[in-house]
């Protein structure tokens, strides 16, 4: 399914035709250079200090079904419901300290989530969907993977190839077919004072 972005110019197409998608392939595994070309995305974002706050946890499906399994049990049910046929889930955490002084680091959440987008263009690019969820169980998934305090989890990320539509139902098939919206320019970007639209 093809769904780009409708914006008031062209802007870069990874960026456009980037979306959340939620059928997912469940017989087509990524393969392991794929797996690293979507880390080393990640690698390679900005970062105060260049501190590289982040740590991304992969589970492979195809590769340790058990441990997938185990990250998949924290999700909640109305995600379950789809991911279920994605062949990998990573965590995306943010260490709340910086490594040159360990003092608290007030901009780890915000370059975490520059890493986290990465990844997701990079999947994007590759003909893969990454889907970003906040709807997990965050001390179940500490406990199961004993995750130090010191780490935000921040949010878990469906990554995989897309399936037909048809393989969803209800509400899920419903939100996946939907139209894609954003809310005005003017609403949200403002150009020499706040609240005053750029267009």
């Amino acid at each position: 399914m093809h769904k780009p972005a409708i914006t008031q110019v062209p802007i870069d197409s990874t960026i456009a035709n980037r979306w959340s998608g939620r059928a997912y392939d469940a017989a087509k595994a990524v393969s392991g250079n794929d797996i690293i070309a979507l880390l080393e995305a990640a690698r390679w974002a900005p970062s105060c200090y260049g501190d590289q706050p982040w740590r991304f946890v992969v589970w492979d499906k195809h590769q340790d079904a058990a441990a997938w399994q185990r990250a998949f049990d924290t999700l909640a049910p109305g995600n379950q419901a789809w991911v279920k046929d994605a062949p990998l889930l990573v965590l995306v955490a943010a260490d709340g300290l910086f490594k040159h002084n360990g003092q608290p680091n007030r901009w780890s959440q915000y370059d975490t989530g520059a890493a986290a987008l990465n990844l997701c263009l990079q999947a994007g690019s590759a003909g893969m969907m990454a889907h970003q969820m906040g709807g997990f169980d965050v001390d179940k998934l500490r406990s199961a993977f004993d995750i130090p305090q010191q780490f935000s989890l921040m949010a878990m990320v469906s990554v995989g190839y897309p399936a037909d539509v048809g393989t969803l139902s209800g509400e899920v098939l419903e939100r996946e077919t939907s139209a894609r919206t954003r809310r005005p320019l003017g609403e949200l970007f403002f150009s020499g004072a706040w609240g005053k639209p750029v267009v």
